[in-house]
């Protein structure tokens, strides 16, 4: 089985690692790719223990772009973590996340539930390289006691429209596309169900977007349908993962959406012609 979209520590995953690997395994996932938001801080030491537990691992980013106003997600697969524009455009990325969390959670004092915003920015301070956002600050509401879990916090407080809610600055998809390859990497758009950005991918497409994220545990099998469609009629790569980030009760595992073989193989095909580009 081929999973090529999952989160640690690094970003918003509850899993180490190790904890990550371990979950892999256990799933019976031979192909793995670690997508951290805005970071690729766990990647190296994710590919190492995958590698010495016999699963075939591999560099991937989810990287957030802004689009009047909405966040666009960008998975990027096989680039290079040491590609200076690449450090250089992550670490921006990860400060405009500090400085977002910073007014959400002036927000939500305002609002008379405060968390602990020193917890946070400290644990990302420890961790460089590490990227902080809503899911650690819905955590934090959760701790504080003012809400009983992570959903309970995004439909009160953090969603699109919320009360606490702080629209991110940030570079249009294009561009992120362009840094991603830039890197000697392969761009995919995220489950473009969940964002609902169909009207959007031709263009994107034109602009030079790889693949297409058809695979996802948030897509049924018109999604699935659909978008398979799109890809091929469009020339676009298809990628596929479950988007696990080890939050209880929410059924998501390593494995719940994989990439069919045939098209793991025509990406892995693919990556060594885009990295000479």
């Amino acid at each position: 089985m081929t999973d090529l979209h999952m989160h640690t520590t690094a970003s918003d995953g509850r899993c180490s690692p190790h904890e990550l690997v371990d979950r892999v395994v256990a799933a019976g996932i031979t192909v793995m790719a670690v997508t951290d938001h805005d970071t690729t801080a766990s990647v190296d030491e994710v590919k190492a223990l995958a590698v010495a537990r016999g699963v075939e691992g591999h560099t991937g980013i989810e990287i957030t772009a802004v689009e009047d106003g909405r966040d666009i997600h960008v998975l990027g697969y096989f680039l290079n973590p040491a590609e200076a524009r690449l450090i250089e455009f992550l670490r921006v990325q990860r400060e405009t996340r500090v400085e977002r969390v910073r007014t959400i959670a002036a927000r939500l004092a305002e609002l008379g539930v405060p968390i602990d915003l020193q917890a946070l920015l400290d644990d990302a301070q420890r961790n460089l390289g590490r990227s902080i956002g809503r899911p650690q600050v819905a955590r934090a509401l959760k701790r504080a006691g003012h809400v009983a879990d992570s959903r309970e916090a995004f439909d009160r407080y953090l969603g699109n429209g919320g009360p606490a809610f702080v629209s991110r600055p940030g570079s249009p998809p294009e561009v992120v596309i362009g840094i991603i390859q830039r890197a000697g990497g392969i761009a995919s758009l995220a489950h473009p169900g969940r964002t609902r950005i169909d009207a959007r991918i031709k263009a994107l497409a034109v602009a030079g977007l790889d693949a297409l994220e058809v695979y996802h545990s948030d897509h049924d099998a018109v999604a699935i349908e659909r978008y398979h469609r799109m890809a091929s009629e469009l020339g676009l790569l298809m990628t596929g993962g479950s988007d696990f980030h080890g939050d209880p009760g929410h059924g998501i595992e390593p494995g719940t959406s994989t990439l069919p073989w045939e098209e793991w193989q025509r990406l892995s095909a693919a990556r060594h012609r885009h990295a000479a580009r």
